[in-house]
């Protein structure tokens, strides 16, 4: 970890967002206490946690294998927390059920984990961090267990259920489209630092970094330079060749070295060429993949440049055959830059 620095705010949906082994489970760990820093603090609700134990923290913490008691109910596996804090059995049944509810797992208190399917197991695992109503919801990476289906589910109900409540939460994944769909803001981790954070539209639009541009979403990468810049619109030259028309940007200059990226979505692919030439490149079809909501294109427009396109199926048939001449575009205002360092 290298000077990992974070500022969650109350009531926020922060995602740590990385490939395996970037730091962010190691940082999530030492907000919980089960790590503890070599250097620095964890301050909680303004107060210094360093030395206080995890069970003393009142965080609620769900894992990635959700980590309940096999031998205990649905209902023990919950009130667990309750009675370690010595709650009244009255209110900790009336805080289980109320739990319960809000998971829409009702009556199934007498149930066992293995009776539960990995919906139902995460559902538990979610009320039991819930019901000690904690200042911090901790949640390392509690979908990746479900198939996709549930998973994209489970998003919905997860940010609905954090929404109403209005908790902190900090989310761990390595999947971009969980911490795009649910994050107020996201945290881009690599190598143990953080790499940039913002909003998902952010991080998405206006990447800062070629390792962010590719991790979140999907993109070409051509390198480049600045070889002119007017009053509106800057011209980019690529390596190679071709030339590109982008909006002008303030902070670059005439001769910077760009690495120029356009996503998959965003490049149009056409069977003839058109008028506009503005942002055109002829190429030829190397390989079609049908992905049934789209289909995804490599476009060769050099031997040694291959570039990908996407496009929705519009339920027609195949709308081109491999090695067809084809064209692609891309918008000006459709081309991201990113300064080489």
């Amino acid at each position: 970890m290298n000077d990992v620095s974070l500022d969650v705010k109350k009531g926020e949906f922060l995602s740590l967002l990385g490939p395996s082994g970037c730091g962010k489970t190691t940082t999530l760990r030492i907000i919980a206490g089960f790590e503890h820093p070599t250097k620095g603090s964890v301050f909680i609700k303004g107060e210094l946690v360093n030395d206080v134990p995890p069970y003393l923290r009142n965080t609620g913490m769900v894992f990635q294998n959700y980590a309940l008691f096999p031998h205990k109910t649905v209902y023990d596996n919950i009130a667990f927390g309750l009675k370690y804090r010595h709650f009244p059995k009255a209110q900790i049944k009336d805080k289980v059920k109320q739990a319960l509810e809000l998971v829409q797992l009702p009556g199934l208190e007498a149930r066992y984990p293995k009776q539960l399917s990995g919906g139902q197991q995460q559902r538990v695992a979610l009320a039991r961090a819930l019901v000690i109503e904690p200042d911090v919801l901790l949640l390392d990476e509690p979908l990746s267990n479900l198939d996709a289906k549930l998973r994209a589910q489970m998003r919905i109900e997860l940010k609905q259920i954090q929404r109403r409540i209005g908790i902190t939460t900090i989310f761990v994944t390595h999947d971009q489209e969980e911490s795009m769909t649910l994050s107020d803001r996201t945290v881009v981790m690599d190598q143990g630092s953080i790499v940039e954070e913002g909003s998902p539209f952010q991080l998405y639009e206006e990447p800062k970094s070629q390792f962010v541009a590719s991790f979140i979403g999907q993109s070409n990468f051509i390198d480049g330079k600045i070889s002119e810049i007017g009053e509106r619109d800057m011209k980019v030259s690529l390596s190679a060749g071709p030339l590109l028309t982008v909006p002008r940007q303030n902070e670059f200059r005439k001769g910077d070295d760009v690495t120029a990226f356009v996503r998959y979505e965003r490049l149009e692919v056409l069977p003839a060429k058109p008028d506009d030439e503005t942002n055109l490149m002829g190429g030829v079809m190397d390989h079609i993949m049908f992905l049934g909501t789209s289909y995804l294109y490599r476009i060769a427009l050099t031997p040694s440049l291959m570039v990908i396109a996407t496009e929705a199926n519009t339920r027609r048939k195949q709308p081109y055959e491999k090695d067809s001449k084809v064209w692609i575009r891309v918008e000006p205002e459709n081309v991201g830059l990113i300064r080489k360092p």
